[in-house]
């Protein structure tokens, strides 16, 4: 049904997002990552009506990668409590054309 997972419990749902798909609902009417994840829960596990996904953080658009989300709403609030006291990271990996003029750097804005 949803092949992108890469990993799942009880309480977490990991998935690798693809790229130009928007994490939540927008006003493009895109099918969202979080709705098709909602519909394969409901689906997988046979269950009767809303289903509970929290969104613990999200990736714009035009960016793929892994994204994290609770199924629990005490997953939730304990991976968004972690977040807060930055005992998460994010590491971001940017594949470029062409030979860069500084061997490392820092980036402070969109990557097109």
């Amino acid at each position: 049904m949803f092949d992108n997972i890469l990993y799942e419990d009880n309480h977490l749902l990991m998935v690798e997002k693809p790229i130009n798909v928007p994490v939540q609902e927008d006003n493009s009417r895109d099918q969202d990552l979080l709705s098709i994840l909602k519909n394969y829960i409901k689906v997988q596990y046979n269950k009767p009506g809303n289903v509970y996904l929290g969104l613990v953080h999200r990736l714009d658009r035009p960016v793929g990668g892994t994204i994290v989300f609770a199924k629990t709403s005490k997953a939730a609030s304990r991976l968004s409590n972690e977040l807060r006291k930055q005992k998460l990271y994010r590491t971001y990996l940017a594949i470029i054309h062409g030979i860069p003029s500084k061997k490392e750097g820092e980036l402070r804005d969109y990557l097109w």
